[in-house]
């Protein structure tokens, strides 16, 4: 009998309170950064965001939305024999967030490992994930995408600091008879590595290179709306569709800018893109997880619907996902 992977839970956790545009203006102003409510919604279209406190760490957010996850679909930690965890800002350089969310789960003995490809995480995971189920390693995987991106923002730089929040969303794959996972596609071009990254390391006890994100927005936009339209249409040609049976459609929330001309380049309506970017901000390999879970629970995903999932991000990286739901 072939054997396929479906999502068959979801979950999502936000750290805090919302903080929204006019708050963080206020903050940044008592350092002398100067920005505003409408200078951020008119470039990236994000209101708010959630910021993790100094205490909780990516682990936790990662544990909480994977609990969610669980009680969605019915599971206990006991039954879940693989953890994929897509992050950028793990707790420590190791051991892997996945086994510290392991721990916290009590779920001792399964294959537990990150992957790191920033934001387009989730949708490596999943695809990782899908191809371990596919092959009989696991039955019932938790996928996870979970940031705490603050911590690696230089809040003098309004360009970048008022873009990102912190976050986790996760999805429980099982193994099925019958097709949840219809195809997916992973790509990198790493000569593209200077336009959006985070260039240090820790080395003899103290940080060398350049420990905050930088980016180059123009060429990031640029960048991405190219290959978000390829690898849509690669992935939905690879399940023997057309680009009119997708659903909805759920891209890396990275501004909504991006999204627009995404929809618009694949000829999809913007009432089928699911937008949380407004709310969460970029959330980088949290961000698809998160934006599919309130979907979800909001009932505009429903059993049947196709969804195409797309990340890109640093490396360069990019990757999507469809599945049937």
């Amino acid at each position: 009998m072939t054997v396929y992977s479906r999502i068959v839970g979801t979950g999502s956790y936000l750290p805090g309170e919302p903080v929204d545009n006019e708050t963080l203006a206020r903050r940044l102003a008592a350092d002398g950064i100067e920005t505003s409510d409408e200078w951020i919604v008119a470039r990236t279209g994000i209101r708010q965001r959630y910021l993790a406190g100094p205490d909780v760490t990516t682990s936790q957010l990662a544990t909480e939305a994977a609990r969610r996850a669980l009680d969605a679909a019915g599971l206990q930690a006991g039954d879940i024999d693989l953890i994929v965890l897509a992050t950028s800002t793990p707790d420590w350089v190791f051991p892997s967030a996945a086994c510290l969310v392991q721990k916290a789960l009590g779920a001792p003995g399964c294959a537990a490992f990150d992957v790191q490809a920033v934001c387009s995480g989730f949708v490596y995971a999943m695809a990782t994930a899908d191809a371990l189920i596919r092959a009989g390693n696991a039955r019932n995987a938790l996928v996870i995408g979970a940031e705490t991106f603050s911590r690696i923002l230089d809040w003098s730089d309004r360009g970048t600091c008022v873009l990102f929040g912190d976050g986790a969303g996760a999805v429980v794959l099982q193994a099925s008879p019958e097709p949840g996972i219809l195809a997916s596609r992973l790509h990198a071009d790493g000569s593209h590595e200077s336009i959006l990254r985070t260039a240090g390391n820790v080395s003899g006890g103290n940080i060398t290179g350049h420990p905050f994100l930088t980016m180059d927005g123009q060429a990031v936009f640029k960048l991405a709306v190219g290959v978000l339209d390829s690898v849509a249409r690669e992935t939905v040609a690879a399940a023997g569709l057309e680009l009119g049976s997708i659903d909805w459609l759920i891209p890396h929330q990275a501004n909504v800018r991006i999204l627009k001309s995404t929809a618009k380049k694949l000829g999809l309506p913007p009432e089928r893109v699911v937008v949380t970017v407004d709310r969460h901000a970029n959330t980088s390999a949290a961000s698809v997880p998160l934006a599919l879970d309130a979907a979800v629970r909001d009932g505009r995903i429903r059993p049947g619907h196709h969804v195409l999932m797309e990340g890109v991000g640093g490396g360069f990286t990019w990757g999507a996902v469809l599945a049937r739901m």
